[in-house]
């Protein structure tokens, strides 16, 4: 078994044009030396290899265990931890490296993909915050039962396609507001509602919406009041704006001011219920699932669930 001190550091490497791999993880080393850290790595395959790597690095006795990577990497990390018994999970401790095609749950905390020698001191003086974690429970078209949890949000219509149209832009783009305007310009000329029906705290909502959001944090800007250790959801429903008020709300979006929009009705709830059509995107933490889920199915939180490493 490992020294508990010693880190177990897992490299994901970003797709597309936007990194040279051997030149970041050698910046990483030789930061970590620098600041005497104790620390194993290993490096990811593919975008689903994240989950064999954190039960290796578990199984192995290491208690500090590090994502060099972006919100899916942390999302496949936290899923498999909320598998284990919470005696053996309260024993382990997550911390992120902000390397990602996405990284808002990295920047919420305020860590910085650009001040990688910062973040190296941050997660070595290691002020643990015990954070909540959504799930959502549904059944798939195989009428299997599935649970993922997430850290950021859960997208409903539109947002969810801009999501992982915004995933595969910046493997082009590096930035983060050219590739979010062009995936919100590809979806002019795709569907712009969906018909839903939702269940929260008392009200119930049955109608075509634009989409919905239901942050666990900031939710890339639409719930930008949402706090991951309150018990609590945020969520944002969009309605059917017209062209120029999609146009203002996408605005305001960049600005984390989508709550201003009049087209905008947000909510605060421990839990809800919904159902979707069956061609209706649901994204978890900007992952789209593979098939939208069957009948009715629930969003909620389990309160601070998780020991996550954030800035001093």
């Amino acid at each position: 078994m490992v020294d508990e001190e010693r880190w177990g550091i897992i490299y994901c490497p970003r797709n597309g044009y936007l990194g040279n791999y051997q030149k970041q993880r050698r910046s990483l080393e030789q930061c970590l030396q620098l600041h005497q850290v104790s620390y194993d790595i290993v490096q990811s395959e593919n975008p689903r290899s994240v989950e064999r790597l954190v039960r290796l690095l578990v199984s192995n006795g290491y208690k500090t265990i590090i994502i060099y990577g972006g919100d899916s990497a942390l999302n496949d990390a936290v899923n498999y931890l909320m598998l284990l018994e919470p005696e053996k999970r309260d024993s382990i401790t997550v911390g992120v490296i902000p390397n990602g095609v996405l990284n808002d749950f990295a920047h919420f905390w305020g860590f910085d993909e650009s001040h990688l020698e910062q973040t190296i001191v941050w997660l070595k003086q290691k002020r643990i915050r015990r954070i909540d974690i959504g799930y959502i429970r549904y059944e798939n078209k195989k009428c299997e039962r599935c649970r993922r949890y997430f850290l950021n949000c859960v997208n409903i219509g539109m947002v969810a396609n801009i999501m992982s149209l915004r995933r595969r832009m910046r493997h082009l783009f590096i930035s983060r507001t050219i590739s979010f305007i062009l995936s919100c310009f590809l979806l002019l000329f795709q569907r712009m509602d969906y018909l839903m029906s939702l269940n929260i705290n008392t009200d119930s909502v049955r109608r075509r919406l634009m989409t919905v959001c239901i942050g666990n944090a900031q939710g890339y800007g639409q719930t930008p009041n949402a706090v991951p250790y309150n018990g609590l959801l945020d969520v944002s429903i969009v309605s059917q704006p017209k062209m120029l008020q999609a146009m203002k709300g996408m605005y305001l979006l960049l600005r984390d001011k989508i709550l201003n929009h009049q087209s905008v009705l947000p909510y605060r709830t421990q839990e809800l219920r919904a159902q979707v059509t069956s061609h209706t995107p649901v994204s978890v933490d900007g992952r789209l699932l593979k098939s939208a889920p069957v009948g009715t199915f629930i969003i909620g939180v389990e309160k601070e669930v998780i020991n996550f490493i954030i800035p001093n």
